[in-house]
């Protein structure tokens, strides 16, 4: 068997769950470390990166694992229950993968060079995209043979590790603000990460602000135009695949959450402990059903403005009872839940980020309504 047939093998589903099952403790004492410090988890990237988890989005045909969107759900879950910055930063990597993959199966769209490269080089991908959504940021000047690049780009996790950056800027055309879509090298003249990210939660995912000084990107590397503002069919895809992916991260966070305050709340069962668990269980299965009915909605629907309305509906419902569900975590815990050792005080901190990523609920609320209502979804 060659080196990579065993790890196409290795990364299958019952090779993950095992690889999983043999690191994960390791990655939770590193995440832990990194949270206290506030230190990227790098280390835990590494070990990914190590074991074939970067491949795991990329077709079988072009050297990868073939995951579906579910079992990539299922991992990203997993591995959050071990540490949910290491699976929040390797989720932004994840999920530009699947959008990458999902264009080539359905739109044969020219994207086979990357998740070669991706499979072949276990290369990482660093996204822009929640910072940047449907306006855009940063300036584009048209020089000779290409563009001039100034922008400051903030939430990009997992930077320090990235090789390739999946960004955009607007450039100014007779037409108005468009945007153009890209990818450069992390290692391009004038490119920098500037080390801002000291933050409430998810510590260790390192999403600091990257800085674009007049980067050059020559004109083939310019893989999308669009108008700034409105809903582009790529943002659909992008909303299909990556938000059923990022969520995954919290509701493996609120599992996690759940596991220690049931152990805890075992030490000393009374009639309010027994309600509160019950409150506890119920909620996160809430959670569970919504992520769930979230990703194999994904498995068979089609980019458009009702499957991007049934997608943030059900991000929502996530978010909320993620967070809920960490909430009674605590409740059930009792007052050992202030205390760091127990690990409910990180967990509570990691969930806070479910409410920040695209669309946070007043958009997502506005978007449903317009929906509900026959407006355009743009406006």
């Amino acid at each position: 068997m060659t080196v990579r047939a065993l790890h196409i093998l290795q990364s299958s589903e019952a090779g993950w769950r095992r690889t999983l099952a043999e690191i994960g403790p390791k990655l939770a004492e590193e995440g832990r470390r990194c949270d206290a410090a506030g230190e990227y988890a790098g280390a835990n990237l590494a070990a990914l990166r190590e074991r074939g988890f970067f491949e795991l989005a990329v077709p079988a045909e072009f050297g990868g694992a073939g995951l579906t969107r579910a079992e990539l759900s299922d991992m990203l879950r997993e591995l959050a229950q071990y540490c949910g910055s290491t699976a929040l930063a390797f989720a932004m990597h994840t999920h530009v993968t699947a959008a990458a993959a999902w264009r080539w199966k359905h739109q044969k769209a020219p994207v086979d060079g990357l998740l070669k490269r991706i499979a072949a080089e276990r290369i990482q991908l660093l996204s822009s995209g929640g910072s940047d959504w449907l306006a855009g940021s940063g300036r584009a000047v048209k020089v000779d043979g290409g563009y001039r690049i100034d922008a400051r780009k903030i939430f990009a996790s997992g930077a320090p590790s990235a090789n390739l950056f999946m960004t955009g800027a607007i450039e100014e055309t007779p037409n108005g603000p468009t945007v153009l879509q890209f990818g450069i090298p992390m290692t391009a003249e004038g490119v920098s990460i500037a080390a801002n990210w000291d933050t409430l939660g998810m510590r260790g995912t390192a999403s600091h602000d990257v800085v674009l000084d007049n980067v050059f990107v020559p004109d083939a590397a310019i893989a999308l135009r669009r108008e700034s503002g409105p809903w582009h069919p790529l943002m659909h895809i992008i909303s299909m695949v990556a938000i059923p992916l990022v969520y995954s991260v919290y509701a493996g966070v609120a599992e996690a959450a759940r596991d220690i305050a049931v152990a805890a709340a075992r030490k000393r069962p009374d009639r309010v402990s027994v309600e509160t668990a019950g409150a506890l269980d119920t909620e996160l299965a809430a959670t569970r059903v919504a992520l769930a009915s979230m990703v194999a909605f994904t498995e068979t629907a089609q980019p458009s403005a009702e499957t991007t309305n049934a997608i943030f509906v059900h991000r929502t419902l996530v978010s909320r009872s993620a967070i809920k569900t960490v909430d009674l975590a605590l409740d059930l815990a009792g007052g050992a839940s202030y205390f760091r050792a127990l690990g409910l005080e990180r967990l509570f901190r990691d969930i806070q980020g479910a409410r920040f990523h695209p669309l946070p609920e007043p958009a997502q609320r506005r978007l449903a309504g317009r929906m509900a209502l026959g407006l355009p979804i743009d406006g």
